[in-house]
Parts: structure tokens; sequence; C-alpha cells
């Protein structure tokens, strides 16, 4: 049977700025045959398709265009091409002032009409020429769309009750109404394409070149076509565009741009070095390890221009809500102008007209529909300045209704750098000889612990492990590893391992990490290793609290008395040791379903082994400067300082968002409400009405874009 494999591609539409036109297309493409899932981001003007099977993906492609253009005609398309959006955008702009200059045009004649003061009939073709080169593209958006059956929009709203105002001889406030309505969508434009430069300009983090040397010569390439292995210069002011290894030279990097921190980071020979960091002063050459496609820049641009696909259980409602709001709104508007002339005695057709006019301008929900989306995004692009990576909306919105935070131990609350700070045989047994079997049973592991015995055989006997000596390592997983060394069977793990092998032991009342060792059935001793919590793991802790936190937890693989001191040390409410991976998904449901409130839960780690906790938990938060690639893809956030006090940062930020989002919500449907209600009494001009719908639109995005502020 042939194996069909799906496939995934970007459209770029460049020049939508219409939230409702976004949801048709969004909706449209999504019910093309073959396509598993469509999402439209209005902020980013990224299309992302899902196919599933991927042979079938340009034909795809090429339908989802067709309907686009028939949405909307004026978007540019182009896919995956980041230098064709960009001339699109360049032919946009000449358009754009193409249409001003009409308004322009139009708003003079309006001006001229209403100083000269001109009688019937003439009054009537200044300003419906005004009217005419004001709003002529709404009025052809309108036709368009009611032609395909797409009825319910703002250019059909805006032309019915303009045209309504002419048809009951208000000529001058019709022109006013489009006039006005045209400069507030110029106005809301300029505010979304401000904030859509502002978040981009966060981004603005990928380099360009990178200059390949081959002998003694540098070719100049682009960072897509250099492989691992290869060397790279790298000169003052510019960008490290892969990441690898520092082979020569010494400088300071500025990572603010991958971490929020401004402090610069010095590197030299053997330094880790990450894409995205900026050069300050030395010349360096570099050996990269990873191709750019998994370069650290590359995986933030993904995650954060992916972020904006993940919507919010907010932004869906308010999808949903205009969906049928607008509708509804209409027909309201439409029997407030018929009926009441109708069994109303004494009541005028012209003035219920007037007033339905007044109730449908101020129905669109552009306000809500641009604005929501729009706060979310600037919260993901201001959190990732401070080096928190949100992969989504709806993550950053569970993110502030946290409450409880369950932390890993081992390289997210402590450094993850181990020391041997005691050897203690037994019986029979010396020191040394605890930490030769000790080290040469641990020659093939990397695990940090095996790394900080080995590095302490080294310091103590100045000799390199001799693998001859060695025979038969069996890895007895999450409990240690049996080996036999110099012909010698030998044990060594911890007290699981003990347990399992039916030996019995004191167990010395120290904290720390114990290494046990058995030599031919006989306990031989134990190794003592030490980890000390990171310089901020207690302000994280406290800052959690402050923040409204209801319970910090710990969970570790590590000894009771390990980890009963660590967490006396940083003030946690509670801790749970020696467990396997799966123990801590296990600990992680108990602690769910132990929850008094419906706040969210969030698990912190950094391992491969922490990747099923991060998995299962509602919020998932990897380290992600030293955390492993598979922590960091089954995470939901990311901190890239491997801080574990940014949390509370993350979490402030999400209330933030959260707060501006509802500000919003509430302030443009009070002011609606208001409106139409006013509108319904005949109290509410049709100037009120304008404001209700673009200056609403206009005070929310300006609201919205305080997301991006973080202090």
């Amino acid at each position: 049977m042939e194996q069909v494999i799906s496939g995934q591609r970007v459209m770029r539409l460049a020049g939508l700025d219409c939230p409702h036109c976004a949801g048709k297309i969004e909706a449209s493409i999504g019910r093309i045959e073959g396509v598993q899932a469509a999402i439209l981001d209005f902020v980013s003007q990224r299309l992302t398709i899902r196919a599933a099977d991927k042979t079938k993906l340009p034909a795809i492609i090429e339908e989802a265009s067709g309907l686009v253009r028939e949405i909307e005609p004026g978007i540019q398309i182009s896919v995956e091409d980041e230098k064709k959006a960009k001339n699109s955008r360049a032919g946009l702009k000449g358009k754009a002032l193409a249409y001003r200059a009409f308004q322009a045009a139009g708003a003079a004649v309006f001006a001229l009409g209403l100083i000269a003061n001109f009688e019937a009939p003439l009054s009537l073709a200044v300003f419906l020429a005004s009217y005419l080169l004001i709003g002529w593209d709404v009025l052809l958006r309108a036709a368009r769309n009611i032609s395909r059956g797409r009825i319910f929009d703002e250019n059909f709203l805006m032309c019915i009750a303009t045209i309504g105002a002419f048809a009951i001889g208000e000529y001058p406030e019709g022109a006013a109404v489009m006039l006005f309505y045209q400069v507030g969508e110029y106005f809301q434009d300029l505010a979304v394409n401000r904030s859509r430069a502002s978040i981009s300009a966060l981004m603005d983090i990928k380099p360009d070149f990178a200059h390949v040397k081959k002998g003694e010569e540098i070719a100049t390439v682009p960072p897509e076509q250099v492989i691992p292995g290869d060397l790279i210069v790298v000169k003052a002011g510019e960008k490290v565009p892969l990441d690898g290894l520092v082979v020569e030279g010494f400088s300071a990097l500025d990572t603010s741009a991958l971490t929020g921190e401004a402090l610069p980071r010095d590197v030299g020979p053997g330094s880790e070095i990450l894409s995205g960091s900026i050069n300050k002063n030395g010349l360096l050459i570099i050996e990269v390890s990873r191709e750019f496609g998994e370069s650290t820049v590359s995986k933030i641009l993904k995650l954060v221009e992916s972020a904006g696909s993940r919507k919010s259980p907010t932004e869906n409602f308010i999808t949903k809500f205009a969906r049928y709001y607008t509708p509804i709104v209409v027909f309201a508007a439409a029997a407030l102008a018929l009926i009441p002339p109708l069994v109303i005695e004494g009541a005028v057709f012209a003035e219920w007209i007037n007033r339905g006019l007044v109730f449908l301008v101020v129905s669109c929900p552009c306000a809500l529909v641009i604005s929501i989306p729009l706060s979310f995004f600037g919260g993901i692009g201001g959190a990732s300045k401070k080096g928190i990576l949100v992969k989504g909306s709806g993550y950053l919105d569970a993110l502030s209704k946290v409450d409880t935070v369950v932390f890993d131990k081992t390289g997210t609350l402590t450094s993850g750098v181990f020391k041997v700070t005691g050897v203690m045989p037994a019986d029979g047994f010396t020191e040394d000889e605890l930490l030769f079997c000790a080290a040469h049973g641990e020659q093939y592991s990397n695990h940090p612990i095996a790394l900080s015995i080995r590095q302490a055989y080294g310091r103590a006997t100045g000799r390199k492990i001799e693998s001859g000596r060695i025979g038969s390592p069996d890895e007895i997983a999450g409990k240690g590893i049996r080996v036999r060394i110099d012909g010698r069977d030998v044990l060594i793990g911890n007290d699981s391992l003990l347990a399992a092998e039916g030996i019995v032991c004191e167990r010395p009342a120290i904290p720390g990490t114990l290494v046990h060792l058995v030599i031919e059935n006989t306990y031989a001793g134990c190794l003592v290793i030490s980890d000390e919590p990171k310089p901020d793991s207690a302000r994280a802790v406290q800052s959690l609290k402050e923040a409204g936190v209801r319970k910090v937890v710990m969970l570790t693989g590590d000894s009771k008395i390990a980890g009963e001191a660590i967490s006396r040390e940083l003030g946690l409410d509670a801790v749970y040791a020696e467990l396997l991976p799966q123990d801590k998904v296990a600990q992680l449901e108990a602690l769910e379903e132990g929850r008094e409130t419906g706040g969210s839960l969030v698990f912190v780690g950094d391992g491969i082994n922490d990747a099923p906790a991060l998995a299962r938990s509602d919020i998932g938060i990897a380290m992600g400067g030293l955390g492993s690639d598979a922590a960091i893809e089954a995470a939901d956030v990311v901190l890239m300082t491997d801080e574990p006090s940014k949390l509370a940062g993350a979490i402030r930020i999400a209330r933030k968002t959260k707060a501006i989002v509802w500000q919003n919500i509430i302030f443009a449907l009070g002011v609606k409400a208001a409106i139409l209600a006013l509108g319904a009494l005949g109290i509410a001009t049709m100037w009120a009405a304008v404001f209700g719908d673009v200056g609403v639109a206009l005070i929310a995005i300006t609201n919205a874009m305080r997301a991006l502020r973080i202090r």
C-alpha cells in the first residue's frame, strides 16, 4: 500500500485589512477537498494550509489563491516568499496613495458643498459627487460581495446607511458619514500596520548571510546553504548566522534578541554560541553544529510566527460572536425602520428609517474582531522581547490564571552542575577504590552525575579511564548500571537499585544525591553528589507566590533528603522525590485532581525525561538555553535564559494582555450598546454611529498596542 505523506505550505496575504474577510477566507479554504486545516492569522497576514496528501498541495494552493482573490480581490498573494511579499506590499502602497487622492478630492468637493450651501438639485449633485469620490471602493466591494452571496460585512452596512441617508434627503449627512468612515478606516489601518511593524521588528533576528571559510578563501552565502562542520567567520557588528562552537577568537556577544538580557556574554575558544546573537567586538571563527533549519534563531522565528495560529478561547468566542451578531443586528435595524411606522400612530417612515440606519452603522464588530487578536499577538511579541517564547495565544490566556506551578529540580531550580562532595566507603573498602569503580562504571554515560564522578576521579588521581578494564556494561533503567571491572561484578546506582537487589545498608542522613556501589554482592559505600540551587530560584518561588500562585511544588528523581533540603532552602509548598519519568506524570495527575480552583497547572522542566510531564500539564514550560530539544518541542512556553524567575514575568505579561483584551471587549460592547439604545430612541445621530464603529475600533486597537510595551 502506498504511503501518503501530509504537507504544509504558508501563503502571505499582503493587504489583508478586513478581519471579517479573513474569517471568510479561512472558512472557505478549510472546505477545500484534501485540506486538513486552514489557519489564517490576521495580524501577521499568514495563511497556513495543511493537506492530507503532500502531492496535492500545488492544486490546493492554486484553488485557495482563487478563493482569496474572489473574496478580497485587492490582496497580493505570495507563497513562502518574504521577498515577493515585500514587493507586493510596495505595490499596495501605490494603490493606497491613489485611493487617498480620490478621497482627498471628495473631501474638497464636500467642503465646497457645505460652504456654498447650494439649493437642490445642485446640492444633491455636489454631495453625490463627493460621496462617489470618497466611497467608490466601499460601494464596489459591497456590490461584489452581494453578487457572491456574502452580505453581512462593514461595506454592506456602510452602503445601506449612507444610501438611506441620501434617500431621505439628508445629502450632507450621507456624504459626511462615508468621509468620516474612510478617515477612521485610514487611522485604523495605520494603527494595525504600526502594530504589525512593531511585532515584526521584535523578530528581526534572522541573519541574511554567512561567511564560510574554506582554506584561505571566504565565501558569503545564505545561512541555509551552510552545513554542520563548516567553519564560518563572524566579524564585529554582525549577527551570528548559525549555532556552533567557537574555534578561534574572543568577543562579547549581545544576546538580548534571544534572551532579553542586556548584559553581554563573553565567549572564547570552546564556547557554545547561538544564532541570532550579535558579535560586539572581536573576530570569531565558529564550527557550525546545526543546519539553519535546526538553529536557535530558526526555531524562535517558527515558534513566534506560528503562535498567532493557535487561538485563545476568547478569540474563538469573538469570532463566533461576530458571525451571528452582525446578521441579528441587521434584521433588528430593518425591524426598527419598518415596524414602528406601521403600528405607531403618527410615526413617520423617514424618522424611523434614519434610526434604523444609525443602528446599522454602529453594529459593525470590527473593534472586537481586530483588537483582540492584536492584543494577544502584542503580548506574545512583548514576551519574546524578554526571552519568553509563548507558542500561542491560548497558552498566554491560560498563563493568566495559573493556580499551581510544578518544577523539576535538576537543571530547572538547580544549576545541574554536579560535584562529588563526599566519598563514604563501607568497612573493608577505601575511598580510592570506590572512586575508581564508580568512574570506570560510568565511563559510557553522558548523565551529568556520571560526568561529575569522572571529573572527580581525574582531579583526585590525575589518571584517565582505562577502557580495557571495563566489561559487559548493562544499564538498568531509572536505577543505575551493572558492569564488570577488573573481573569483579559492580553495581552502581540509587536507592531503588539497592532495594531491587535486596542489598541492605544504613543510609547517611545528609543532603545530596547518593550513588551507591555494590562490589561482588557486598555493599561498598557511596558517593555524595551535590547540586546547588540557581541564584534566582528562591526569588522565582517568592515572585510566584506574590503573583497569587496558590501552590509551588517540586518533583525530582533525587533522594528524599536532597529534595527536602532544596525545598526548605527555596520555600516550596511540597516536594515529591525519588520519581521516575512516569511517576512524575502520575504525580502531576494527582495534583491536578486535588486542585481546589479551576486555574491552570504549570510544569517547568528541562530534560528529555521531562517531555511526558511537559506534554501532560495544562502549560508546559521548558528551559530554552540549556534544555533538551525534546523538552522544548513538547513545551508550550520556552524560557530562553534558563532563569525560573522569568516564569513570574510571563504570568504578569499574560495577565496584562488578558486585562487589555477584557478592557476592549467591555469598552466596545458598552459603547455600541449605548449608541444602539440611543439610536433606537432617536437621540443618537449618524455622527455618533460613526464614532461607535470606527472611533471605538481605533481606540480599541490603540489600547491593544499597549500589550507590546513590557516593563
